[in-house]
C-alpha cells in the first residue's frame, strides 16, 4: 500500500499558524502524544504474547480496578510530556492530583496543561477490543512564572486549545483538533508513521445508530426511557440500530464517521454519571462540535460547564447534532 498523503508531523507544521500563542510548543506537544500514543499501541497489540493482561491489583481515584495496560499507558504518556518539558502540568485519571512540571531552569515558563484518560476502555483489554487514549489541552491562566495549581485545570472546555483520541484498533488512528476541525491520521505500522487518512472529518446531521448500555435501562431517568423507546419505534427512519461498545473511544469513532448519539446519562446507581468532566467529555464535546456535531449533559452545552473538581462526573450526550436535540427535548418534557 502507497501513501501519498501528507503525514502528521508535515500536518503540524503547516497548519502551525493556527496555534493561537504558540511559538512551538503546542506543536511539540501534540509531537509528545503522538510518540506516547505508538509506544502504548506496540504494547497493546503485545497483548496476550506478554504479561500485561489482567488487572493490576489496585484501584485508581475512581475507585475503579486499574488494568496493567492502565498503569502503564499512564507512565508512558507522562513520560513522553514531562521528557519534552513543554507543559507545565499534567492531569491523569489514574492519578488522584494533578502534577505539576517544573521547566527546566525551574522558572516555570511553560504555557499548557494536559488532562488525559490514558486507556479509555481498558475493561475490554483482556477480550482483544478496541480501546483508545483521550487528551485535552488548554492554556494556563495563571501567571507564567509561577507553578501551577488546581485552577489551572478546573477550566470549562470551551477554553480547551486542542483535543483528541488515539484509537487502538483494527488500524490505529489519532484523531485531533486545535479549534480548526478536525483531522484523522493512520499509523502506518511498517515504517511508524501516521499519515493523514481521515481529512475535515464531520458528523452526519442524523443517524440511525443509537449507542447507550440498555442493561442500566431501570435505573434510566424517565426523559432516557422516553428517548430509547422512540429510537426503537417503527416509525420514519427508525426503528434505529443499537451500537454499544464500551468504550467511549470506540463508540464515537463510529458515530461520528456513520452518525449517531452517544448516550451515558446519570442513573440510580451513578448519580451524577459515570463519565469524567475533564478527561472524557469536554475533549469529546469539542471534537464533535468541531465536527459538526452537538455535546450535552441532557441540557445545556457540556463545554460550558465550570468543573468543580479534578474528577467531576457529569451525564453525557453526544453524537449527530438533530438526534442529540431530540434526546434533549424528551429530557426536557420529563424535568
Amino acid at each position: 500500500m502507497q501513501w501519498k498523503s501528507k503525514t502528521l508531523g508535515e500536518f503540524i507544521i503547516e497548519n502551525q499558524a493556527e496555534f493561537q500563542y504558540s511559538t512551538g510548543e503546542l506543536s511539540k506537544l501534540i509531537n509528545a502524544i503522538r510518540l506516547a500514543a505508538k509506544v502504548v499501541n506496540h504494547e497493546v497489540n503485545k497483548a496476550g504474547l506478554i504479561d500485561i493482561l489482567g488487572a493490576a491489583g489496585e484501584t485508581n481515584v475512581q475507585g475503579e480496578s486499574q488494568q496493567k495496560l492502565d498503569v502503564l499507558a499512564n507512565e508512558k504518556f507522562i513520560q513522553a510530556l514531562r521528557n519534552r518539558e513543554i507543559v507545565c502540568g499534567i492531569a491523569s485519571e489514574e492519578e488522584e492530583d494533578f502534577i505539576a512540571i517544573n521547566s527546566q531552569d525551574d522558572n516555570h515558563q511553560n504555557k499548557y496543561v494536559v488532562l488525559i484518560d490514558p486507556l479509555d476502555g481498558s475493561s475490554n483489554i483482556d477480550v482483544n477490543v478496541s480501546v483508545g487514549t483521550i487528551f485535552s489541552v488548554y492554556r494556563r491562566v495563571t501567571p507564567q512564572g509561577s507553578p501551577v495549581t488546581l485552577r489551572d485545570f478546573l477550566q470549562p472546555g470551551v477554553n480547551q486549545v486542542a483535543a483528541g483520541y488515539i484509537i487502538y484498533g483494527t488500524s490505529t488512528m489519532l484523531v485531533y483538533t486545535t479549534g480548526h476541525g478536525v483531522n484523522g491520521f493512520t499509523l502506518n505500522p511498517a515504517i511508524g508513521t501516521f499519515y493523514l487518512s481521515h481529512p475535515n472529518m464531520q458528523f452526519p446531521e442524523t443517524g440511525r445508530i443509537y449507542s447507550v448500555n440498555e442493561g442500566n435501562y431501570i435505573h434510566f431517568p424517565q426523559g432516557v426511557k422516553d428517548y430509547i423507546k422512540y429510537c426503537q419505534m417503527e416509525e420514519g427512519d427508525r426503528p434505529y440500530t443499537s451500537r454499544y461498545i464500551g468504550s467511549l473511544v470506540s463508540d464515537f469513532h463510529r458515530n461520528m464517521i456513520k452518525g449517531g448519539i452517544y448516550l451515558y446519562p446519570k442513573s440510580s446507581i451513578n448519580n451524577n454519571g459515570k463519565l469524567r468532566l475533564l478527561y472524557e467529555c469536554n475533549p469529546m464535546a469539542f471534537l464533535a462540535e468541531q465536527a459538526g456535531g452537538k455535546a450535552s449533559d441532557g441540557y445545556q452545552r457540556i463545554m460550558e460547564i465550570q468543573p468543580t473538581e479534578l474528577h467531576q462526573r457529569v451525564p453525557f450526550f453526544c453524537g449527530s447534532r438533530k438526534m442529540v436535540e431530540t434526546a434533549e427535548e424528551f429530557m426536557a418534557r420529563r424535568a
